[in-house]
């Protein structure tokens, strides 16, 4: 884990890409007591380690079923779709150990970061490894990486000198070929030494967004500028905590 010293910093977002219906704004001061973060997400490697210690079975192998980006999904495909979303469709047997379904596997994925784990497993493994999740200022703090005011990790251009510094979506969204999930330690880490706090995968935080669902941060590798750019670390949006999908991990905090 990584050390990120206390401190007051100015929170939230309020300038033009700002999403005022997600409660990025108003910019606050908030203050944080020093803590402890892991620098990269929860990988499948460490999450098969807690599996393999504890017995433990996620909420998507409990049910049965998960979602999966419509472009990966190959069989079990369920009449289960999100209206406003349809590139997603619910597949029997996606979980963890199989993030597209029968099928496939994370044999060659074990250094990328976990999906399929509702807010429940991830507090769970948090609790397993002595740790918690981490707070949502707590989150926008070490993402911000001691830079001030600005909209990604490591400034406000998205990709300076036309290098891409995250893992979002790449072309016309939904059609374009994805990549998926990358390694946890993919791109330049921020100043606290983070790993891909935009982009790659939603990451659960411990802050509640109202009384049915949790606060994910982070933005995913299914984030582009024509519908979603909330890989910004101002930005926030959430989920139930029983909820799961191919593009939600998260990381710890202590």
């Amino acid at each position: 884990m990584v050390r990120v010293p206390g401190g007051t910093f100015l929170m939230g977002n309020d300038d033009e890409l700002a999403r005022p219906e997600d409660g990025e704004g108003p910019v606050r001061a908030v203050e944080v007591e020093p803590f402890l973060i892991d620098p990269v997400c929860v990988s499948n490697a460490k999450f098969a380690a807690f599996v393999k210690a504890t017995g433990y079975v996620t909420e998507s192998e409990r049910i049965g079923w998960s979602f999966v980006f419509r472009q990966f999904a190959r069989h079990g495909i369920m009449d289960a779709s999100v209206p406003q979303a349809p590139w997603w469709v619910g597949v029997e047997g996606a979980t963890w150990r199989a993030p597209e379904g029968p099928g496939s596997s994370v044999a060659d994925r074990q250094n990328h970061p976990v999906v399929h784990v509702s807010w429940h497993d991830a507090d769970a493994y948090a609790a397993w490894a002595g740790k918690r999740l981490p707070t949502e200022a707590e989150w926008e703090y070490a993402a911000r990486g001691g830079l001030e005011r600005k909209r990604y990790p490591w400034g406000d251009e998205l990709a300076p000198n036309g290098r891409e510094r995250c893992n979002i979506w790449q072309g016309p969204f939904p059609t374009a070929p994805s990549r998926g999930t990358v390694p946890v330690k993919s791109y330049q880490p921020n100043g606290y030494g983070l790993y891909n706090v935009s982009g790659n995968v939603w990451e659960w935080t411990s802050g509640s967004w109202d009384d049915t669902h949790k606060v994910i941060r982070g933005g995913s590798y299914m984030c582009h500028d024509s519908y979603c750019n909330r890989y910004r670390v101002a930005a926030r949006t959430a989920n139930t905590p029983d909820s799961a999908t191919g593009h939600m991990g998260f990381r710890c905090a202590y």
